[in-house]
């Protein structure tokens, strides 16, 4: 009977699997490379992860820095949104976590998922998904919770989830954050009119 996988031993390697993606990218990402800079071969890589796209969603799925935990941090440390004010407050705080200095590094690589989910859908797809899956789903039921309908809640969440990320994205492309900002703030003030239940 074969030996189980060391839980630890996996813990650690995706730790550093994460850290190597960040620094390096994922469009060259090659197992022996990886595994040679990580100290242990390609095929103790397969052994704990099964695939390379497996290892790479697992090593961001885990990542405590990645934007839907920060999110998550911000509505945990603060009450529910209970207006479009605090809906907006929640947002601001997500945007604000997104210039941190620990994330900062990592965004790179999450605009380099989102576009090879868009090129390969059948390796790197459900990475994607459930990232807006999850931020859709958040967002939906702080809109709920101003007594919106769950259609126009999940529409409301929608655009706003659609449109951070494509902020987000050309900040990043352009390495103008101060412009991003700028357009974040605008596309709160029209939005916010239209977060009120009649």
């Amino acid at each position: 009977m074969p030996r189980p996988p060391d839980e630890a031993r996996r813990r650690d390697l995706i730790d550093r699997v994460r850290a190597y993606l960040i620094r390096n990218g994922l469009a060259d990402l090659s197992l022996r490379p990886l595994a040679r800079a990580l100290g242990t071969s390609d095929r103790m890589l397969l052994y704990y992860f099964g695939t390379k796209e497996g290892m790479v969603a697992e090593a961001l799925a885990l990542d405590e820095r990645r934007p839907l935990m920060r999110a998550r941090g911000v509505l945990e440390a603060a009450e529910s949104p209970r207006d479009p004010a605090g809906v907006r407050r929640f947002m601001e705080g997500v945007w604000q976590q997104f210039s941190a200095s620990d994330l900062r590094p990592a965004l790179p690589l999450y605009l380099e998922i989102m576009t090879a989910s868009l090129l390969h859908s059948d390796r790197y797809g459900p990475v994607m998904r459930d990232v807006l899956t999850e931020w859709t789903g958040l967002l939906t039921s702080a809109f709920r919770g101003l007594g919106m309908t769950e259609t126009r809640a999940r529409t409301e969440a929608t655009l706003l989830v659609d449109a951070t990320f494509g902020l987000l994205v050309a900040s990043l492309a352009e390495g103008d954050r101060d412009r991003a900002d700028a357009a974040f703030r605008a596309l709160l003030d029209r939005l916010e009119p239209g977060w009120h239940v009649i």
